[in-house]
């Protein structure tokens, strides 16, 4: 059976377009959420995961409408298989009913682990290069931990010079500004010039 989950982050926004293609995905049921998307109270999902059966498979409009994180979307893709049950995303041509589509995903979730590992090593050692230089690691006054660990690797990219700004700030999904600021903020040198570390 073919059972469609759609989600919306807020009452503003609408749900007719995922509906939309879920309907002509062939879908016979479609649970509709309205929660954001770090929200852990996600009933109409918990109700999904209850009916769910082994041969059915769920159907969504992207792969960030079901799990909060890569982590939830992850373990929940973990439990269904388990379940024999199937995930089908419409637009990130994912399809886990299949041998291939399964491999697929798993690569997918195997790059997102290299990447996470990846940033976590540069993390650490974006801290140990602070500590060897005399400064204290850990997250100043004036970003949120989630800018800091960015600011860290922002750091160290810079340092190792094999990436331009351009680059960095692509990598990291930030713009230019942004990666000057936390270039700033991490009292890094910039066109031969010391900048002034935030205080605090």
């Amino acid at each position: 059976m073919k059972i469609g989950y759609a989600r919306v982050s807020t009452r503003d926004q609408n749900l007719e377009l995922q509906l939309d293609a879920l309907t002509q995905a062939g879908c016979e049921v479609i649970y509709q959420e309205k929660a954001s998307g770090s929200s852990a109270a996600r009933p109409e999902l918990d109700k999904m995961l209850g009916q769910l059966r082994q041969g059915d498979a769920v159907y969504i409009y992207k792969l960030d409408r079901l799990g909060r994180s890569l982590k939830h979307l992850l373990e929940l893709v973990g439990e269904l298989q388990q379940r024999g049950v199937g995930l089908v995303s419409l637009t990130d041509a994912i399809n886990t009913t299949s041998a291939q589509g399964r491999l697929v995903f798993n690569l997918f979730a195997s790059l997102a682990e290299f990447e996470r590992e990846l940033i976590r090593e540069r993390t650490h050692a974006g801290l140990a290069a602070a500590r060897a230089r005399g400064r204290v690691g850990g997250r100043r006054r004036g970003l949120s931990e989630e800018a800091e660990r960015t600011a860290i690797v922002a750091e160290t990219l810079y340092r190792e010079q094999k990436l331009g700004v351009n680059e960095i700030a692509q990598r990291l999904r930030i713009s230019k500004v942004t990666l000057y600021k936390y270039l700033r903020h991490r009292g890094v040198v910039i066109h031969g010039h010391r900048t002034t570390p935030a205080s605090g």
